[in-house]
Formats: C-alpha cells, structure tokens, sequence
C-alpha cells in the first residue's frame, strides 16, 4: 500500500517563534535567500534544493496545462501548502497566516533557486503550534468533563476562518478532547480508561514531534506544488519511490489498500483491484482506520495520531493471515458507530484482479432469461509474458473473450459487463476490449501537452458478441474503464447503467529525478502530459460518463469524484473523428421507457428499497458538521440510529418473509451477499429482452 504524505509534529521555542515573527514582518516581498531559519529547526538538504528546481521545471515544461510558475501559481501552491499542514484550521492563529502573507508570492521564485527556507519555516511554526496544543490536550486529561452540558463540537473547519483569540483556539481544543473522550465513553470505556488511553495517544503524538524528517517536509512542500497544477501530478520521495515499487510489483502480503494520514487518521484512499480488500467489498475510498487487530480475536492497538508508516506495518503480515480493521465510515461524525473488518492478507496477483463470469436468470412473462454477467476488476496485462512473445500472456481482453465463448455456450440472452469499483489500468487493454462489441473503428483520442493528437483505433476484428449488453459503472469507474463505457455508448453498442463515472481523463507520466541512477535517491514525479478524449470529441475529464438508466449507489458524488478534487483539469471538447453507430432496431425500448420502468420496480423491489433508504440514512450523517457533547443526548442518537437501521433491515426482511433481526448486534453478525444494484442491471436487462428482440438499445441523449 502506498504511503503519499506525512503529517508530523515538533517544536519551536517561544524565543525563535518572536525571531520568525520579526523575519516575516514588514514586506510583503522577502527574498527567499535572506530568510534564516531558527536554530535546531529542519533545513532542506542541498539534493534536496537541486531536486526542488527539477520538479518546478518539468512541471512547468511538462505539465498538460502548461502552467507557468508565476504569482498567481504561487498562491495557490501557498494556499495547498497550508492545508496540507493544518487543514482543519486548529493550529495556526490568524496571526499566523498574517505572519507567513509575506510568503505568499515567493513559491514560483523559490522553486526556481532552490531556495525553499520559507516553506520550512511555515513549516517550523507549524510544529511550535502542534506542540502547544498536544501539551494542553494532555493537561485537559486531569479532569473529566461535564458530561451534562448542552454544548456542540464542530468538527468540520474546512471552510472555518482561521481563528483570531487565544482564548478560542483553548476552546476549540477543549471540546476536540471533549469529543475524543466522548466517542470512547460511547463504547461502554470508563473515565479513567479514556483519560489513560487519551494520554497514551497524545503521547505518541509528542514524541513523533522528534521524528520528522527532511525528507517528511521536503514531500510534503513538492506536493503542494505538484497538485496545485492538478491532483493526480504528485512528488514520491525515495521511501515513497521505494514503497510504490513494491505495490506496484505486488510483491507484499497486505490487504491491498492505498493509505494517507489525513488529521490523525490514516484514511483510504484506495482499494487496488484484485486485493483482499477489493474481494471483500467492504471498505470504501475516505473511510479512516482508528484500530488495527491481529487475527480473528486480537485486542485493537488505537492507531489514531500514529505514523502513516507504524500502521502500514501493522496491516501488512504473513499472507494467509487474518487482520481485523476498526473503520470510522467515510464522512461520518467522530464518535459515530465504527465498523470492525476482517480481511485475510494476501498478495495482490494477477490472478486475484482476472476478469470473472456468473449467470442470473430471470423469469418475465412465463420464460426464463439467462443474463451473463462479466466483472471487470481493472484493465490488466502480463507485459513480460507479452514482450517475451507468449501469445497466451494474460490480459482482460483475453480473459473476457474465453469467458465470452463460454457464457455464449451456454445460451445467454443478454451481457451485462460490470465495471463498478474499477479505476483503469493499462490503456491498451480499453481499446482492444472495446474492439470485442463493435465492429472495426475508433475508440478514443488522446492529446498530450503540445496539442499532438493522436487516435487509438479498435485492433479486434469484428465483434466476438454482437447481443444485447449493457455496463454498469459507480463512481469509482474511472480511467480505462471511462474510455470503454464511453464508447460503447457513442457506438450505440449497449446502454450505460449505474452512476456517473470519476472523471478521470487524464494520462501521467513516471518521471526519475535521477539521470544515471538506477535507484531513486532523489524520488520521482508523477506529472500529467495528456487527456483523453471521446470519439465524439467530448473529454472523461471532470463530467465523466452519465449513465442512461441511473442506479443507486452508496458513493457520494459530492466527495469522491475528479470534481470533488481541487486543481482538476476542466471538461472540454475537440472535434469528434469519423465513427459508424451501430444502430438498434425499432423494437427497441427506448431508454426512457426503460427508466420508468427501473423507477416503477425501485418502489416495488424491497432490497431496492432498503438500498435507497440507506443511502438517505448515510446521507443524513455526511451532511452532519457538528456534534453534541452532551454524553446523554450522543447515547440516545446512536440508539435511534441503531434502531433506524434495525427496523430497515426488518422492513425488508419481512417484505421477502423472512424472520426479523432481534438486535443490532445480531444484525451486525449477519452476512448478507446481495448485490442489490447488479440485480438491478440484470431487471434493466430483462426489460431490453422482454421490450425486443436481441438488439442494441436506443441511444439517449446526454448533455455535452
């Protein structure tokens, strides 16, 4: 799993906290060369300040958008910078960003002369305040709270001004610490064990103070420039450079996840495909990780505020092994319920991410449906066996053609080809898997930063299976699988199903900051050269693709998503290239029909229903800013929530005759393997049978 940034603590004296307040004073124009740092704080190494002009000129050089370094770039590398740092606004003092305003238009210079003293003594504040406030969070232990005050914590600052008094920023921190003992009061823990178990990892916070490196402040600055460009442009330090070799060689026993620390917690980021996370379905982009257990029964080590790298270790093991994750849900308020999963280590393989077939049949009108269904994990190819000339090397597209031929055998009526949860991968594969749907043509466009286009044609010769299909994508299709979904409805070949895709339409580029060195001593870059483009000229980038018939789905598109990114390259459009439809036929339902009928079965089918009654439920809590801290008031929402939750899983138990759940905890137990949306797709499907016979679907109209 991977590990992008650091976020560490330290320490600052009050005497060189006044020196950099005189230093920052005055100009609002200081020369970086002249900014001292104050004594025992980190510097930048000179690799680090020769690497520092490399990354600014292949960004500028490079970079799709071509961009320039100059003042506005500056402030919004700035800008990123002080998220990255204190993102929830509960260090710095408004005092602070005024101090630091004089660098606001320094970072084109700096990056250009190496000169990157002024990052650092941001940075160096930083640590000052981290301190202070971990030192009071300590001292706040000595007393349990008051329970019984009606009194809130907004736990959201994003959009929060900086705060301006000492005496709020006291406040703040007295009901984070409040909040932190409540959500363990929640579990049934006593006083006296949440004070101990606070402390033990506030403590753990102080000492990682002293365990920051260069390297940790050096990232984490190259990243504020490289994402100020776009989010998907991104710095690896050389442990990260390291780390990334060995996740992308799936050479480590682990459960198969991409990790950042983001405010003490280490959250998800992604799930990558085949991994034993991916087969288990149950941890999504954004949720945060609180616990680590070994085995089926091990106690839970509380791994809020610890190093990304300490949790990294304690989740990766001896493959056949079982770990047990606590997990905060994605956009749920602290305290909230947690969820406890268990996932047994393995390596991420080829073998794990393959392309795999089942068969639903469906009864309409006194017949029975046979509906092939073809999961796509990722877009994979066996590159050594291919260049070593092997022309059964494994890749999707042939993976899906053998299953093709088989689910064919078996009389299928209809296909559908599912693609949720899969974020892309080799490019070549989209194209040739396309080619499998439709005749010889056009599949997509890619231009790169000098306006060169260039068209990838389909390399497949005629269609292997010309019936009725369809493609179901969430919002985690991205990428390739955008570039597939997109054609298939340009070609007309088959309807799109589900929610709209990332918006991922953009390519990058793996740059070495070192010439002749075989190893990565100075890291690499990751910068964005290309986009993609539809045969229609319309870009995946930021739109993504739109389903024909919607489906429901747990995403929340407001969160994850290319347009919930900041810096994300904009929709545009080229022109289209020549490309011949393949048409339906005028038995065809039309797409609108198609969807009436999908809302008709929602208010009928009772696993739909419990779907989007859910869906409203986790919606309800994402929109949630602030808690209470009235321990009284927390315990009777969560039993609401809990008896909420227990009277949806009734109402559909009892909807399909089956006996109701009689507590939460028996829910809990509970493993239910229904896939409500791709029993969706498979009725959508149905519907084109039972509406025609075996033929493409109507094209539908989509806003551009």
């Amino acid at each position: 799993m991977s590990q992008p940034l650091h976020r560490t603590t330290g320490w600052l004296s009050a005497a060189c906290l006044t020196l950099i307040a005189l230093l920052l004073v005055g100009s609002a124009q200081v020369p970086a060369s002249t900014v001292q740092l104050p004594p025992g704080s980190i510097v930048p190494t000179d690799a680090q300040r020769a690497t520092a002009r490399k990354v600014g000129r292949i960004l500028e050089e490079q970079h799709y958008s071509r961009a320039t370094l100059d003042d506005k770039m500056s402030e919004v590398i700035y800008q990123r910078y002080l998220e990255s740092l204190d993102g929830q606004k509960s260090y710095f003092m408004q005092s602070d960003i005024k101090d630091f305003d004089a660098y606001r238009f320094l970072f084109d210079d700096m990056i250009r002369t190496g000169e990157i003293e002024p990052a650092y003594v941001i940075f160096a504040r930083f640590q000052q305040r981290n301190r202070e406030r971990i030192q009071r969070a300590i001292a706040l232990l000595d007393n349990e709270p008051d329970w019984t005050v009606n009194e809130t914590f907004e736990f959201d600052r994003t959009k929060a001004p900086w705060i301006s008094e000492p005496a709020a920023m006291d406040e703040l921190w007295r009901k984070r610490v409040k909040n932190d003992a409540l959500s363990l009061m929640l579990t049934g823990k006593q006083w006296p064990e949440v004070a101990e178990l606070l402390r033990k990892r506030y403590e753990r916070v102080l000492k990682r103070v002293d365990q920051v490196s260069p390297e940790d402040v050096f990232e984490n600055l190259m990243n504020a420039y490289a994402r100020a460009f776009d989010p998907h442009s991104s710095y690896f330090s050389p442990r990260s450079s390291e780390e990334y070799r060995i996740q992308m060689s799936l050479n480590y026993d682990g459960i198969g996840a991409s990790l950042q620390l983001v405010d003490d917690y280490v959250t998800i980021m992604s799930v990558l495909e085949g991994g034993p996370a991916a087969v288990a379905g149950t941890l999504n982009i954004n949720d945060r990780i609180t616990g680590v257990g070994q085995g089926h029964d091990g106690s839970f080590v509380d791994v809020i505020g610890w190093r990304l790298d300490d949790v990294v270790q304690l989740i990766r093991g001896k493959a056949g092994t079982a770990v047990r994750l606590q997990v905060l849900p994605a956009g749920a308020a602290p305290g909230t319920p947690e969820k406890v999963l268990e996932f047994v280590r393995n390596k991420v393989t080829l073998e794990a991410q393959a392309a795999h077939k089942t068969v639903k049949t469906l009864a309409r009108n006194g017949r029975t449906y046979k509906i092939g269904v073809i999961t796509v994990p990722g877009f994979y190819q066996d590159v050594s066996a291919e260049n070593a000339g092997d022309k059964d090397a494994r890749s999707t597209t042939r993976d899906v053609l053998k299953l093709l031929n088989e689910l064919k055998a078996e009389n299928i009526d209809g296909l559908v080809i599912d693609l949720r949860n899969d974020g892309g991968g080799y490019l070549p594969e989209a194209t040739r898997l396309t080619g499998l749907f439709i005749d010889h043509g056009p599949v997509v466009q890619l231009r790169d930063s000098t306006g060169r286009l260039e068209v990838l044609d389909d390399p497949e010769n005629g269609p292997a299976y010309s019936g009725p299909l369809a493609v179901l994508v969430d919002r985690l299709s991205a990428s390739a699988s955008e570039i597939f979904a997109g054609a298939i409805q340009d070609y007309h070949r088959g309807l799109i199903l589900g929610q709209t895709t990332f918006g991922k339409g953009t390519v990058q580029s793996l740059q070495p900051l070192d010439r002749w060195s075989s190893k990565p001593v100075n890291g690499q870059l990751t910068v964005t050269i290309g986009k993609f483009y539809r045969v229609t000229g319309e870009s995946t980038q930021h739109r993504g693709v739109q389903p024909d018939v919607p489906l429901a789905s747990a995403i929340d598109t407001k969160e994850v998503g290319e347009s919930a990114l900041e810096s994300a390259l904009p929709w545009d459009r080229i022109a289209g290239v020549p490309f011949k439809a393949m048409g339906g036929t005028s038995a065809a339902p039309p797409v609108s029909l198609l969807t009436t009928e999908e809302d008709a079965r929602a208010q009928r089918d009772p696993d739909y229903h419990w779907l989007v009654s859910d869906i409203a439920a986790l919606d309800s809590v994402r929109e949630q800013k602030s808690v209470s801290l009235n321990l009284k008031v927390r315990r009777e929402e969560r039993a609401r929530v809990d008896k909420e939750r227990l009277e949806r899983e009734n109402s559909r138990r009892e909807a399909k005759n089956l006996p109701p759940y009689k507590s939460i905890e028996e829910l809990d137990k509970a493993k239910d393997t229904t896939d409500v949306v791709l029993d969706q797709a498979t009725q959508v499907m149905a519907d084109v049978l039972t509406g025609a016979r075996p033929a493409t679907p109507q094209k539908t109209a989509r806003s551009g």
